[in-house]
């Protein structure tokens, strides 16, 4: 690198609303301005009050679009075209970095009007219909134009890779191990002496929140001093409140979602952090944000966990949907607090491999073999595609 580069940081998903595409594309952008480029950010934007990071462009207001058992939050505004034109046109980027570059339309027009090296990052695992009913034929002149793809793991590489085939560059998310750090105090209310156990996510019904109910219920009579947290947005499904109102489950601690700062304190506060999802995980973000706060983890043994998670090394890895077999991880690691410490401290170790020091390094070191594949031309502009 002999100059800092222009980049734009493009997600199809509503910016007002965190997530794991959203938080990456911050963290990515943070990382690299601290290094010397410029960054912009382009999303839509159902609050724009909500989003004070450096460089960020609103392109229109999202919609609600259900996927994979989840709500998309993304643009179909056409009105956005000659904007986006104009945008793509004065702002002469080096790298646009498209996420999910099939989400919307804001992620389209970007990609069409661009001049620039264009990369585009594929998160999902499994995600909505859209590429079973007609998507891939109407997406695939836009992933032609894509001189770079990066896969967040290796589930991810092999979903996508289906329905467009070519080279892809695994490279995982990154967390800001610092946020986790032993500075950041746990709640003072929650260090009573009972032991915690914690869900972060949002209450989809994919993040398995039943099961991992039903596996408490299972515990709780024989460790009275259990207590589960579930921290997230949305609300609990049917299934759960008729656990929660059959077995009459006790010290249950619903907060709703919390600030980011919040989020760390309750891993803080964790004895035991249980990620049951049942499938449609890509990477498991959350359980890299444990390990970063020095916690044990009980999670499914499904793809996108199990490409981050080693079974009894830095973490207990447990048949999806399988509430007997969850109960039974959490009960080896309440029985056994040697156990514990040492998933913990393997995980420490672990979770070193995804600063965003490294991961951005990664991603940037991509952008710079791809612009010599491709041939940059007068000013770092690209001149022809690559592929």
């Amino acid at each position: 690198m002999d100059r800092p580069y222009r980049i734009a940081l493009v997600s199809g998903y509503d910016y007002a609303v965190s997530g794991g595409v959203n938080d990456h594309i911050s963290c990515l952008g943070a990382q690299f301005r601290s290094w010397g480029h410029s960054v912009r950010i382009l999303a839509p934007c159902s609050d724009r009050e909500r989003v004070q990071e450096e460089g960020f462009v609103p392109l229109g207001k999202p919609v609600p679009i259900p996927s994979g058992g989840a709500v998309a939050r993304v643009s179909l505004s056409m009105w956005l075209k000659p904007r986006i034109r104009d945008l793509m046109r004065s702002a002469r980027f080096d790298v646009v970095h498209l996420h999910e570059p099939f989400s919307g339309l804001v992620t389209a027009y970007t990609l069409s009007y661009s001049g620039a090296l264009n990369v585009a990052t594929f998160h999902s695992y499994k995600g909505g219909r859209f590429y079973g009913i007609g998507g891939t034929k109407l997406a695939m002149p836009y992933f032609r134009m894509l001189h770079g793809r990066i896969a967040v793991s290796k589930p991810a590489y092999t979903y996508i890779r289906q329905y467009f085939p070519g080279e892809y560059e695994i490279i995982p998310n990154g967390i800001r191990v610092e946020d986790y750090s032993d500075d950041v105090a746990p709640f003072p209310h929650l260090m009573d002496g009972m032991v915690n156990l914690l869900f972060l996510g949002r209450l989809e019904k994919r993040k398995g929140v039943s099961y991992l109910l039903k596996a408490y219920s299972r515990l709780k009579w024989k460790w009275p001093n259990l207590r589960l947290i579930v921290v997230g947005r949305g609300e609990l499904d049917q299934e759960s409140h008729r656990t929660m109102s059959e077995r009459n489950l006790q010290d249950v601690v619903l907060t709703g979602p919390v600030s980011n700062e919040d989020r760390a304190r309750y891993y803080k506060s964790a004895d035991i952090y249980c990620s049951p999802a049942t499938g449609n995980e890509s990477f498991g973000l959350v359980l890299l944000e444990a390990m970063a706060a020095g916690r044990p983890i009980v999670a499914s043994s499904i793809e996108g966990y199990s490409s981050v998670v080693t079974h009894g090394v830095d973490g207990l890895l447990s048949p999806p949907k399988d509430d007997a077999a969850l109960a039974a991880s959490i009960e080896l690691l309440l029985e056994d607090p040697s156990l514990r410490e040492r998933l913990a401290a393997n995980a420490s170790r672990t979770v070193d491999e995804y600063r965003w020091e490294r991961v951005a390094r990664r991603v940037l070191d991509y952008y710079e073999s791809r612009m010599e594949r491709a041939g940059a031309a007068q000013g770092g502009r690209l001149g022809a595609l690559a592929t």
